[in-house]
């Protein structure tokens, strides 16, 4: 399939791929009658009814992409760069690498655009549920397969990861108790995910609890919830370098190699700070660290350009503004993001005063045309890929209105991704 054909069916309306009888019989086996059971009611447009499609030579440069970042971030001096910029606990080296990282690309005719890379990326259980719940046939879709793995096949690669992650902190022991870490765990928007992580792990012997940084406490070289121990924290934290007052147990039981957490800060400096996109689209910097011409050619053409804000003077900046996308460095979510067309004086005042932003160029998004009540209605496309240790798990989209991604937008959601380069 070739970048138009993909486009052909993404602007078909009424092309569905969600048996949503089926996503309902997968949410009851893991949950009967608890809390996911209203998962339709309480997420609404969590899950969009439309697949997209993405050619072949979209998810070959996808991967090839992730495939060099993380070559890359091997490098002495690549890793010495970044580095020497981040926080101390940086610096640290768990021994492991982080699970779930997301590569987010928007789809342009001339092929995907890397935005950013996030090291906590959300929606891995949810999409494979959705994977899960595709309906058996759709015509339009034959010849293409979810990949680049099999949704039966997902589980048992998440705690294959959490495994190796647990081994390569030098633990010979099993794996038996996992914290699931977050702020006020209950309140946040993807807490039925947390849940079915919650399931996943005990369903293969693994206990785990989901549970606020505040009530972990850290004594006799061990890291507690309560009275039980914690062997592994999978971190869904947004405070990257663990530095507010109320993860000191978590932060000194990670430096003192009681406790594995994953993702962790390392992870995070190296991959997910936005100021390393102006490092991994520079063709120069990229050479000096060691990178082979064909990676270089591959990023430098896949990332769009990306500059520190402060590099930059105000007045141009501001004149040019139309031409930018700008995100604070470390931001996640879309937060404090803007599209430089949007800006207005006072929030351009805000950014300049915060300082820690880069000038993305502006990739608008593609689209997904969606039947919405009888309306046919245009959806911006955002493109995950979920990859660990430099290869990719599967991909999901999420379709949108609005400057970022929202969960809002009726009609969109997670969506299911096909593309030829996996069909068998």
């Amino acid at each position: 399939m070739t970048p138009t054909e993909s486009d052909d069916l993404n602007a078909q309306c009424t092309l569905t791929s969600l048996d949503p009888l089926a996503l309902q019989k997968e949410i009851h086996a893991r949950d009967p009658g608890g809390f996911l059971s209203k998962l339709s009611e309480s997420h609404p447009h969590l899950f969009s009814t439309a697949p997209v499609a993405i050619s072949a030579s979209d998810a070959r440069d996808m991967r090839q992409v992730v495939q060099a970042i993380e070559r890359i971030s091997a490098a002495p001096m690549y890793a010495a760069t970044v580095l020497t910029a981040a926080p101390e606990i940086a610096r640290f080296d768990p021994g492991h690498p982080g699970v779930f990282f997301g590569y987010d690309f928007h789809l342009t005719a001339d092929g995907p655009r890397l935005i950013e890379i996030n090291t906590n990326a959300g929606g891995a259980m949810l999409s494979t549920l959705l994977g899960l719940a595709q309906k058996t046939r759709v015509p339009e879709l034959t010849g293409l397969s979810l990949g680049p793995n099999q949704p039966s096949r997902l589980e048992t690669m998440f705690i294959e990861m959490f495994a190796h992650e647990w081994k390569s902190a030098k633990h010979t022991e099993p794996l038996h108790h996992v914290a699931i870490v977050d702020d006020a765990p209950a309140a946040q928007y993807l807490y039925p995910e947390f849940l079915l992580f919650q399931q996943m792990f005990q369903r293969h012997g693994i206990q785990c609890v989901i549970t606020d940084p505040r009530t972990l406490s850290y004594r006799d070289g061990a890291l507690f919830h309560r009275a039980q121990q914690i062997d592994l924290v999978y971190n869904r934290l947004t405070d990257f370098s663990l530095a507010g007052d109320h993860l000191k147990a978590l932060r000194q039981a990670y430096l003192d190699r009681s406790v594995v957490v994953t993702p962790n800060p390392r992870g995070h400096a190296l991959f997910a700070n936005k100021s390393n996109l102006a490092l991994l689209c520079d063709a120069a910097r990229l050479r000096s660290f060691g990178t082979t011409e064909e990676a270089v050619q591959l990023l430098t053409r896949v990332i769009p350009r990306s500059v520190p804000l402060a590099s930059m003077s105000p007045d141009e900046a501001w004149s040019q503004r139309k031409q930018w996308f700008f995100k604070p460095a470390s931001g996640f979510g879309g937060k404090a993001a803007y599209r430089g067309e949007k800006l207005t004086k006072r929030v351009w005042e805000e950014i300049l005063a915060a300082g820690d932003y880069i000038a993305q160029e502006l990739v608008p998004p593609s689209e997904r045309c969606v039947r919405v009540n009888g309306v046919d209605t245009a959806l911006k496309v955002d493109v995950r890929c979920f990859a660990y240790r430099g290869a990719v798990q599967f991909i999901v989209a999420r379709l949108y209105q609005g400057q970022t991604t929202n969960f809002r937008t009726p009609g969109g959601g997670f969506a299911a991704v096909y593309s030829p380069s996996y069909a068998i």
